[in-house]
């Protein structure tokens, strides 16, 4: 039996951090979740908690940011994020976590990286771009646990408002979460004692999705783009050290 006493305090603080700044900044909560729980869990464990504990963070921003939502890219990202997520999670399966976490750490870091030095970096609004960031999105989802940096960026180039935007990347994150869910389970990523923290995480979904959007009325979106790209920075590079550390 667990009881309140096995529960990381910590670790539910900076879930609702990571919450609060993904809301924020566009991304989605797992850019910053996934590496933060990968100091108190198994890689596996996180891939599987990351999958439930969206379902209510997507609900929640579905509901809070209800106006909008782009059903052209509904069907032209979400449909092969699905599909993709999917394969993601079973190769997830068959490769070593060490270099899962390592490949998530050169990933948040290239990424942050990209965006930093090159700030008027664009993808073309058409069709294929839509489709190819949707399986780009849901393979890194699947593989890594996090595929919104990727879906952000193709669907920044779609040039929607605000609230419809993330609307429609909380729709398609949640049809991504809830197939991948399935897979992880089948692969025995979802364990008993992780559970213990989904009650905390459920909550964290609807609270820190909400924080986020009240914030998100005094901040313009380009400034705190930059604090969210230098934070995943930071997360990528910690990772990466943590990896080192555990190796020699």
């Amino acid at each position: 039996m667990f009881g309140l006493r096995d529960i990381s305090y910590i670790f539910i603080l900076l879930a609702t951090f990571a919450e609060i700044v993904g809301t924020i900044g566009g991304f989605g909560s797992s850019v910053f979740f996934v590496p933060i729980a990968n100091f108190y869990f198994d890689f596996h464990s996180v891939l599987g908690l990351t999958a439930i504990y969206h379902l209510s963070s997507n609900l929640s921003k579905i509901a809070l940011f209800n106006k909008g939502l782009d059903k052209k890219l509904l069907l032209n990202i979400g449909v092969p994020s699905v599909a993709f997520v999917i394969i993601g999670g079973y190769l997830s399966n068959y490769v070593e976590t060490k270099y899962l976490e390592v490949i998530l750490g050169v990933f948040l870091v290239a990424l942050s990286l990209l965006f930093l030095i090159r700030k008027n970096l664009f993808i073309n609004p058409n069709r294929k771009n839509a489709i190819t960031g949707g399986v780009l999105s849901g393979l890194s989802a699947g593989m890594l646990g996090t595929g919104g940096a990727i879906r952000g960026l193709t669907m920044a180039a779609f040039n929607l408002e605000k609230s419809a935007f993330i609307a429609t990347s909380a729709v398609i994150d949640f049809m991504i979460d809830f197939s991948r869910t399935f897979v992880y389970y089948h692969n025995g990523y979802i364990h008993k004692h992780d559970l213990m923290y989904l009650p905390f995480l459920i909550v964290i979904g609807f609270v820190g999705t909400y924080i986020g959007k009240r914030i998100l009325k005094h901040i313009p979106q380009e400034k705190f783009k930059l604090i969210s790209l230098s934070l995943i920075l930071l997360i990528g590079l910690i990772t990466i050290s943590n990896i080192i550390y555990r190796l020699f």
